[in-house]
């Protein structure tokens, strides 16, 4: 429901000509046609079977481990859960794939960030609250250790 304001109603216009264009006929072919030369083809994998998604499937699960672990039953604020999905996506983002030269004496490796910006997600590490009890943290000190938590396991691996 919303009120009878002329964004709204302009946007209700509009998604109904879109709807119009989608179910006509020559709409649908010309679609085909172009996915078709294209080359695009849509492959489905079967409902409620996050196991045939392979990686993919595998790069979610990991983001919902990490928000359980960092955020758990407490309630943040739009700023402050933007900014923990930025830095789990770039631990995620940091993991190796594989070295980027054969020799031994460079650690250097291949990660997804190397495909997002051409070089290595890298960052001035926070530094580290452990010794600092709880209840004298700041909001923001709070999400940075547990983030810091998951930093520390991934970099371990």
């Amino acid at each position: 429901m919303c009120d009878n304001g002329s964004n709204f109603v302009g946007a209700k216009r509009e998604l109904d000509e879109l709807r119009r264009t989608f179910l006509s006929q020559q709409s649908q072919q010309s679609i085909l046609s172009e996915a078709a030369d294209s080359g695009l083809e849509f492959r489905f994998i079967p409902p409620r079977t996050p196991n045939f998604g392979g990686l993919w499937e595998a790069d979610v699960k990991s983001m919902k481990q990490h928000l359980r672990r960092v955020i758990g039953l407490k309630i943040l604020t739009p700023d402050e859960l933007q900014t923990v999905l930025a830095q789990i996506e770039s631990c995620l983002n940091s993991r190796p794939l594989t070295p980027l030269s054969n020799d031994p004496s460079d650690f250097e490796a291949l990660t997804p960030g190397h495909f997002l910006i051409q070089r290595p997600l890298t960052a001035i590490p926070e530094p580290a609250l452990r010794e600092v009890p709880e209840p004298r943290l700041s909001r923001w000190q709070r999400v940075q250790e547990c983030l810091q938590h998951i930093w520390d396991k991934w970099s371990t691996q």
